[in-house]
């Protein structure tokens, strides 16, 4: 996430600078328009706070020119000559608040954390929007997948939990989205978390929310999003990566429907359905006491094993025809025609990153196609290979096979961090690991000195 500060007084900004980054975001400065202008036109920002009057200029032309690049970047307007018209201007112009200096800490606090809570609620809204956009429907005719539609069309119109399991890329998200929207709770929201993306104290904030003065920094009660599922569904991605602790926590809310907010001393009642996913052997996992056991009979009421695209190859060109239309409308291609040798090569692959590894491709393939035909490019002829390549002839001594496995997973580690540009929860999509797993041997390596 980054966010752009627009104001010409030094103090000011190392102050908003200051209390921005009390959050993950990368925070840009500029002290007058140009140079802000300069930055918009560089760069696209997720949040912005613009001083209205600048040395050289409106800070409302920044405004302009921020919601020009971006419509859902959320802006703040600060200024010292505060007037009901520019007041008005800076609203028609989109701001989002419109504050005046000298301003109080705790005040502008918690205006940034609405500014951010804004922005989490459009990114939810956006995620599940795609999911209409680009899956109106899971695509499928296989054996496997028709099964799955006819248990989808059983369960979703009653309330009891549901567990998806599945490889990573096999679409979990997809059949969590088909069971809200087949059931008497479609009116209502589907709320999405992944549980292996935050902290376990963060994901405990997310979840019950808080009310005001229940930590450092909570400068007004926040409502959580099993709150914010009332009457619909929540769905907890990754929930073997939920700590012991919060476990624990969620039980007693399925068992008594009931939660109370952090700091808070009274309850809430809320009615959500929850559909929980795993790449994980959960059930095992919950045998071993590796995770709970009551928690996993209470969220598994039904449990839905989601197949690999490995195990439905006959769906293999239904879903390339699928994702190359998607691309492209989506990048105003002209496709054409599918080189047979393409969809040979794609029927012949692992795809151990199922679903998702294959639109990926499509996607690559469909912006380089030329003259309207999609082909198989050579980069990902030599990636998508599915055997491993023989091992070189092992020298006569001297040879160590752990410090040989531990270069190739470091090396695999830093390739799929280059990859997805340092996000750490692609990267692990990319090679099959959970967020958690993935840190720790990423961790393992740089506490070696590496």
């Amino acid at each position: 996430m980054r966010a752009l500060i627009v104001d010409d007084e030094a103090n000011i900004r190392k102050v908003l600078r200051r209390v921005l980054e009390e959050r993950p975001v990368e925070v840009d400065e500029a002290e007058t328009l140009q140079e802000g202008i300069r930055m918009i036109e560089r760069q696209d920002y997720d949040a912005a706070i613009v001083d209205i009057r600048l040395p050289d200029g409106s800070g409302i032309e920044a405004l302009k020119a921020i919601k020009g690049v971006n419509s859902s970047s959320v802006v703040l307007v600060v200024t010292a000559f505060a007037s009901t018209e520019t007041a008005v201007e800076a609203m028609k112009a989109g701001a989002y608040d419109y504050l005046t200096k000298p301003f109080n800490l705790e005040e502008i606090r918690v205006v940034i954390r609405n500014v951010f809570d804004k922005i989490g609620l459009q990114d939810r809204v956006r995620t599940l929007q795609r999911y209409a956009d680009e899956y109106q429907s899971i695509v499928g005719k296989s054996e496997a997948m028709q099964r799955l539609f006819s248990i989808i069309e059983k369960i979703a119109p009653f309330d009891s939990n549901v567990l998806i399991v599945g490889e990573s890329g096999t679409g979990k998200e997809l059949v969590a989205q088909a069971i809200h929207e087949k059931s008497r709770r479609l009116n209502h929201s589907l709320v999405a978390v992944n549980c292996a993306s935050l902290p376990g104290e963060l994901l405990e904030s997310e979840l019950f929310g808080y009310s005001r003065g229940a930590f450092t920094g909570a400068y007004a009660a926040k409502k959580g999003l099993i709150e914010e599922a009332h009457r619909g569904t929540l769905f907890l991605d990754e929930i073997g990566e939920m700590p012991a602790s919060l476990q624990a926590k969620l039980l007693r809310f399925l068992e008594e429907k009931k939660i109370r907010p952090l700091g808070s001393g009274h309850e809430v009642d809320v009615d959500v359905r929850i559909v929980a996913a795993t790449n994980s052997l959960l059930r095992e996992r919950a045998a071993a006491g590796e995770f709970r056991e009551d928690l996993f009979y209470r969220i598994s009421t039904f449990e839905l094993q989601l197949p690999s695209l490995r195990e439905r190859r006959d769906d293999i060109p239904m879903l390339v025809e699928h994702f190359v239309k998607l691309f492209a409308r989506k990048f105003d291609r002209r496709i054409e025609r599918i080189d047979p040798a393409f969809m040979d090569a794609v029927q012949q692959s692992e795809f151990r990153g199922n679903v998702r590894e294959l639109k990926n491709i499509i996607e690559r393939e469909v912006i380089l196609a030329e003259n309207g035909v999609l082909r198989w490019s050579a980069s990902e002829a030599s990636s998508s290979r599915g055997a491993e390549s023989a091992p070189q002839d092992l020298p006569d001594a001297g040879f160590s096979l752990d410090a040989h496995l531990s270069g190739l997973e470091r090396a695999y580690l830093e390739h799929a961090l280059h990859k997805t540009q340092g996000n750490k929860t692609k990267a692990a999509d990319l090679l099959g690991l959970t967020f958690r797993e993935f840190r720790y041997r990423l961790a393992k390596y740089k506490n070696a000195g590496g």
